[in-house]
């Protein structure tokens, strides 16, 4: 089973957000250039703080098996996969390592992440984030524009962050199912790929629906009541609840509530643990006070 999460874009406005990570030429640490057996620092620093205490496999070097050949992309840049590669760890794994144990990520946590440079394009309007794959892998996409969000918490959440905590909510369902009561409370609301059309993108709220792209399925809605929860504070979810009026609020409260036992009751998560750690891990990051291309060992 192969999950997606997307965004509302227009690809005229993301080649103009061209990041400063792209280059005309190539250099000695070139994915393109280095050898599939040649080992880079980042190599050695993956090695130790993905591979060894996790088996994880950081995958940044293009490869065509990975890949989905029905959309063109390019390869991450040495230096944005050097920093997303820290990032993922300061406030993925680690965080679930403070919240969750040692164990939990570990055994649960994906075996593979995969980076490319471009967004996936569709060709109704919205670019691909991200996927995850079979409960073992997530692809991370447009990672050469990483350095214009890394600074604001917001927009590094809106484009990469949140979206693997919505794949790794996928990869938790996978493994244990949510109640199917969960699906019920707005069943009638759910559109599929039509989430992105005139009448969906807006009033969402007041439908019960804490995304625009939750009103694709139950699994999304799901997925993303987790990682729009967790990566936001509690004057925003008030600011929400408030907008979504009496019908929307109700449904969004429902949802939270089976959300929260589920987490707790399937794998011992307090959910407002994981959200204040995300949000103080986030911070730090946005505030520079965490080095993303240090790579001694």
């Amino acid at each position: 089973m192969k999950k997606y999460i997307y965004l509302v874009s227009t690809i005229l406005a993301a080649l103009v957000l061209f990041s400063s990570c792209q280059k005309e030429t190539l250099d000695p640490t070139s994915v393109i250039v280095v050898s599939a057996t040649e080992q880079t620092p980042l190599d050695q620093w993956l090695e130790a703080n993905y591979r060894t205490p996790y088996n994880i496999d950081f995958k940044y070097r293009f490869e065509m098996n990975e890949s989905d050949l029905n959309y063109y992309t390019i390869p991450a840049d040495y230096e944005c996969a050097n920093m997303m590669a820290h990032l993922v760890k300061y406030l993925c794994v680690d965080t679930y390592d403070e919240v969750a144990g040692v164990a939990f990520t570990r055994s649960t946590f994906p075996k593979m992440f995969f980076l490319i440079g471009e967004w996936e394009y569709r060709n109704n309007g919205t670019f691909i984030l991200g996927t995850a794959e079979g409960g073992r892998k997530i692809l991370l996409s447009g990672i050469n524009y990483l350095p214009q969000y890394v600074g604001d918490a917001e927009s590094l959440n809106y484009y990469y962050i949140k979206t693997i905590h919505h794949e790794f909510t996928h990869i938790l369902n996978q493994t244990k199912d949510y109640p199917t009561d969960f699906k019920l409370i707005t069943s009638a609301g759910y559109v599929a790929d039509s989430w992105s059309s005139a009448g969906y993108t807006s009033g969402y709220l007041q439908r019960g629906f804490i995304s625009a792209y939750s009103q694709h399925s139950d699994g999304e809605d799901f997925a993303e009541m987790v990682s729009m929860y967790v990566t936001h504070d509690a004057a925003w979810w008030d600011e929400q609840i408030a907008a979504a009026g009496s019908t929307g609020a109700d449904a969004l409260s429902s949802k939270l509530d089976i959300v929260t036992l589920y987490l707790k009751e399937s794998w011992g998560i307090d959910i407002n643990k994981l959200r204040a750690t995300i949000l103080r891990r986030q911070a730090e990051v946005a505030a520079g006070k965490v080095d993303l291309t240090d790579l001694s060992l």
